[in-house]
């Protein structure tokens, strides 16, 4: 199943010509509809407090927003000018809404979402954390792609995070519409590692089944030692040349995630390449 709808959702400047050096080839080499997105931050103030606010500060605010607006739609028509795939750009108002929500909607029509990773010196108060709520609520896989990040390629070299989950399966799926045919993709359980690599049936079967698509299958065991699963996830991925990591989401409750942390919002901050997440 090819990606023929790709939500690239750009948020800063900074951020959207890595986004669009990213999204661009992906598009092209799908022959994908590319939408940029860009949502209308609203002006955040304290209940109470908005009666002394002067409407010069309003004003302000109004006009950094359309000069941002028209610097990102400036980068995403300098990226999509000559192609030949079809692009637009989509201007959203948060009308007071998380922006997450309008990405979310959006989303709901896309194969893909192609996301930024969360950058606080970057960001709007009100972008902070939108890569939580859009991989959890948008339906689709989402590629969080590294802020410093400057290759355009994915598809050829894949790790695969796999556990016995819901999660993990929908990720093997998800991997098949951006994976090259014949890729290489490495099937990685990080954990206890079986005494007999053969008594792991379960990552043998899924092996078998990534491969009968046409892709060359390694499964890999790794105990953890030091660090946590998104940094050994990370690291596997830096040691074989990976252009993507493939890996299922949100595995645990709100409450687990707020509490004791997880996969999901460890891998978000330290991956050195773009990861695909499922949920």
């Amino acid at each position: 199943m090819h990606m023929k709808t790709l939500l690239v959702c750009l948020t800063t400047p900074e951020h959207s010509d890595v986004l669009m050096k990213f999204a661009a080839p992906l598009a092209h080499k799908h022959g994908a509809h590319l939408i940029g997105l860009h949502t209308l931050e609203q002006l955040i103030v304290y209940t109470g407090a908005a009666v002394g606010v002067p409407e010069a500060t309003y004003s302000l605010f109004d006009k950094e927003q359309n000069a941002q607006s028209d610097a990102i739609k400036a980068i995403f028509e300098r990226h999509t000018k000559n192609e030949t795939f079809a692009a637009e750009f989509r201007l959203s108002r948060a009308d007071g809404s998380p922006s997450s929500e309008r990405m979310i909607q959006s989303a709901h029509t896309a194969d893909l979402v192609v996301m930024a990773q969360p950058d606080k010196t970057a960001n709007w108060y009100d972008q902070r954390g939108t890569q939580i709520d859009v991989i959890r609520n948008c339906g689709c896989p989402v590629i969080v792609v590294p802020n410093d990040y400057d290759d355009a390629e994915i598809g050829k070299n894949i790790v695969l995070g796999w556990s016995d989950t819901r999660e993990a399966a929908r990720a093997s799926h998800d991997m098949l519409r951006v994976a090259d045919s014949g890729a290489n993709v490495t099937i990685l359980r990080v954990g206890k590692s079986p005494q007999d690599a053969l008594a792991d049936t379960r990552g043998i079967s899924i092996a078998e089944r990534v491969s009968r698509h046409g892709l060359t299958t390694t499964l890999a065991h790794r105990n953890i030692t030091d660090g946590n699963i998104a940094e050994m996830l990370d690291q596997i991925a830096f040691e074989q040349g990976a252009d993507l990591i493939v890996t299922g989401a949100l595995g645990h409750s709100k409450v687990y995630d707020f509490v004791i942390g997880a996969t999901t919002h460890a891998l978000l901050k330290c991956a050195r390449v773009p990861v695909m997440f499922s949920k």
